[in-house]
């Protein structure tokens, strides 16, 4: 049984993908792979995050807390870009897995990263209805509350949040070049408005908010890197675009820390903006600290630029975590451990199969469940996804020293432990309830594992064919 669960994915089976069955198209560069991440790392939390950590945990330090979190970030990102580079397929953190540490734990993450991205996507396209009724309320089209809430908020279905789950899904089956396009402009879009924010309070700063500048001490520096540190989660699913990428092996490493240092650099200059414009204290409280910035200064129009911003970076969002989470479910399809059917790839290269099905599931729970009840689940399913690829690249460093990586993580093991260490220290922060949920989670994808995918898996049945012949 130990055999059974603990078999490991040849890495050549990676690395040769066309004997699995359909293969994706290869056409994602480097700049793409970019804006990619930075799609999805800076959404909405930009807008909202930075002025209750500031007031509440490290005041104007807040940018050290950014400092803190995005070094921890980068020792995973660091993990995730030599394996990507020496594995360039779809799936991310589960084949990294599959292929060193073994089948169940491959699974395990896969069903931690399945938690992570259909979740956040869901919540994010409920964020965007929230958004998008708010424009459409400015300019005098008030749309039904029964049609913009979930039965449990006194509603009848989250229409908007359907919606825009369905048009980014139509997307993603058209291409994903198309895809990537879209998500280029609408990022373009978004990095647009930070810079004119900063542009326009630039000059409104005044060094005396500035003092003191670490108002809670280093202990409030490190509790706001605690709270930050979730800004940042998203770049991991660049990995799982790795088999649609042109020269993956130069292009994945420079996408993930490309997108990982932007991210670092804005979040760093709109908190000196922020802190600097108006008093840390009077953010407490606050739910759209640049809309309030801008505000402060005369600059009224300042919460329709904010929404702008916003809606772009959540759609981006929902794009990107729709086309992560359908890679995901047709790299465990291809393997074995799901039903074949999401496996099989449309004439434009694209999992089609996947791609509805993961439609379905957040149509189901952005349009008729509370999705705030359950959002902390992302992280808890990201920490331990962070975890076990730092654990991969020490185990594969150790065991296959030989495999050729186009980039190779520095300092190792002492990066990927660091990145453990963190990770340990933020998932013991989650709320007891997070937890629990997380186990029930966790029990319900290992029934389905040794039900269907242990007995389905193609690697098994590639194994008993070669104790067959080495018998015969």
């Amino acid at each position: 049984m130990r055999n059974n669960i603990t078999r490991k994915l040849p890495l050549e089976d990676i690395l040769g993908s066309k004997k699995h069955g359909g293969q994706l198209k290869r056409s994602l560069g480097a700049f793409e792979l970019t804006m990619m991440g930075v799609g999805v790392i800076i959404g909405s939390g930009i807008f909202v995050i930075t002025g209750v950590a500031a007031a509440e945990h490290a005041g104007p330090g807040l940018i050290l807390s950014f400092v803190l979190a995005g070094l921890a970030c980068a020792c995973a990102a660091l993990c995730y870009a030599e394996l990507a580079s020496s594995m360039p397929a779809s799936g991310s953190s589960y084949t990294f897995a599959y292929v060193g540490l073994g089948e169940i734990f491959g699974w395990f993450i896969g069903w931690c990263l399945t938690l992570e991205y259909v979740v956040a996507m869901s919540a994010i396209a409920v964020g965007w209805s929230a958004y998008a009724t708010n424009i459409l309320g400015l300019l005098g089209l008030d749309f039904p509350p029964e049609l913009t809430a979930d039965p449990f908020s006194g509603g009848i279905v989250n229409l908007p949040a359907i919606v825009i789950i369905s048009v980014m899904a139509l997307l993603q089956l058209k291409g994903t070049k198309e895809s990537a396009t879209l998500n280029n402009i609408l990022v373009f879009v978004k990095l647009a408005i930070i810079v004119v924010f900063i542009i326009l309070v630039a000059r409104h700063i005044d060094p005396a908010n500035y003092t003191p500048f670490l108002p809670f001490g280093w202990s409030g520096v490190f509790s706001g890197a605690a709270i930050v540190f979730f800004a940042y989660l998203g770049f991991d699913a660049i990995a799982n675009s790795a088999e649609e990428v042109r020269d993956p092996q130069k292009n994945m490493p420079k996408g993930i820390m490309g997108s990982l240092l932007i991210a670092t650099i804005l979040y760093i200059i709109v908190t000196l903006m922020l802190t600097g414009v108006v008093k840390y204290s009077s953010y407490a409280g606050v739910a759209a600290p640049v809309a309030y910035a801008l505000n402060e200064v005369g600059i009224r129009w300042g919460s329709a630029l904010v929404s702008v911003g916003a809606i772009a970076g959540l759609t981006t969002g929902v794009l990107v975590l729709l086309g992560s989470e359908s890679r995901l479910i047709y790299s465990m399809s291809r393997d074995g451990l799901l039903p074949k059917t999401f496996s099989k790839v449309s004439a434009g290269g694209v999992p089609n199969k996947a791609v509805i099905f993961v439609w379905l599931m957040g149509c189901v729970l952005a349009g008729l469940l509370p999705i705030g009840t359950i959002a902390e689940l992302c992280n808890i399913g990201t920490l331990w996804a962070f975890f076990i690829v730092s654990v991969t690249v020490i185990v594969l460093r150790k065991k296959r020293p030989e495999m050729e990586r186009g980039f190779k993580a520095p300092a190792v093991p002492f990066i990927p432990l660091a990145a453990m260490i963190l990770c340990a220290f933020l998932a013991v922060q989650l709320a007891s309830v997070t937890w629990i949920a997380f186990l029930v989670w966790t029990a319900i994808g290992l029934a389905i594992y040794f039900c269907y995918g242990s007995r389905h898996s193609k690697l098994k049945f590639e194994l008993e064919e070669q104790r067959e012949e080495k018998h015969a």
